[in-house]
């Protein structure tokens, strides 16, 4: 049995998928730490800014997953589609080739960015400028955490948000830097903003449809 360590970026993100395939909360950690068969799934915070800190409880794994959710670039992908990317690119410009994951098909290229994208014209900015088909905040340091420890590495990421919308700041503000969602921020961004309510729900319905079809895509890793 291959063991695999999944790496995704926030509580919402974790639980969702370890609810949707079934695997069993590790009692002794203090954050989202999950796992059943060959599967080990950890929350290592927006940004991978836990990830050393909490990688270092998994057992060894021979390949790593960084997954979740992504905002599409590329006006040809919709809310649910997966994105596996063959490289991705950093906010420095390093650029990492991703491994091979069973039968799942790689293509083009994903961008790894310090900040969120917010509106629809910073993506379409950042999609001419990197022809990468979407962008996430974590895969490249989660690359890079495999490529120094000599373990294969990909990414299985899936849209929760087209190219025609961005993640507008005060919601992506809500999550706090160790992947947890804050309510009383959320609460506060919907007062300050009402547009804010219909984004949250927008988004929210997003991200339920792309972890769905990440799950699908790990369950059939973690078969194969």
């Amino acid at each position: 049995m291959t063991r695999v360590a999944v790496f995704a970026a926030v509580d919402l993100e974790a639980r969702s998928l370890a609810r949707l395939l079934g695997l069993t909360r590790v009692a002794e950690s203090d954050w989202p730490h999950y796992r059943a068969g060959a599967l080990e799934l950890v929350c290592v915070g927006p940004r991978a800014c836990e990830l050393d800190l909490r990688a270092s409880r998994v057992a060894p794994p021979a390949l790593v997953v960084s997954a979740g959710v992504c905002g599409a670039l590329s006006p040809d992908l919709t809310e649910g589609d997966l994105v596996v990317p063959a490289i991705v690119v950093g906010p420095t410009g390093a650029s990492y080739t991703t491994a091979e994951v069973g039968s799942l098909r790689r293509a083009g290229r994903l961008v790894t960015v310090g900040e969120v994208v917010a509106t629809p014209d910073a993506k379409a900015r950042l999609w001419v400028e990197t022809s990468a088909l979407a962008c996430d905040m974590e895969s490249a340091a989660i690359l890079e955490w495999a490529r120094a420890r000599g373990v294969p590495a990909a990414v299985i990421r899936a849209v929760s948000d087209t190219a025609e919308h961005g993640v507008p700041a005060d919601l992506a503000a809500v999550v706090e830097p160790d992947g947890r969602v804050r309510t009383i921020r959320a609460v506060r961004a919907v007062l300050a903003r009402p547009r804010a309510f219909a984004d949250a729900l927008t988004l929210r319905s997003g991200t339920t449809v792309a972890l769905k079809s990440v799950a699908r895509a790990l369950g059939r890793l973690a078969r194969q």
